[in-house]
């Protein structure tokens, strides 16, 4: 499973989401109402500890975290890919 597939099939089975097939890699989490602030904690510990990568208090921000692409961006960055 790639990266992208993983985060999709997290955020697809952990939080509600109607039509995963209708989720979009760019889609606003926050918008969407798919995730709130204290699911924010959980994409951060899915992130630390299913996929190896420390976010530091500075990179919990939107643009890191708010959106399938983002969080794939991110994790790549962090890997050093």
């Amino acid at each position: 499973m790639d990266l992208k597939e993983k985060v999709r099939t997290f955020i697809t089975t952990n939080f509600y989401v109607a039509d995963p097939s209708s989720l979009k890699d760019d889609q606003s989490l926050l918008e969407a109402g798919i995730v709130d602030s204290t699911g924010v904690l959980e994409v951060i510990t899915f992130i630390e500890g299913e996929l190896g990568v420390t976010v530091d208090d500075a990179e919990m921000v939107p643009e890191n975290l708010d959106a399938v692409n983002n969080i794939v961006k991110f994790v790549q960055k962090k890997q050093g890919k």
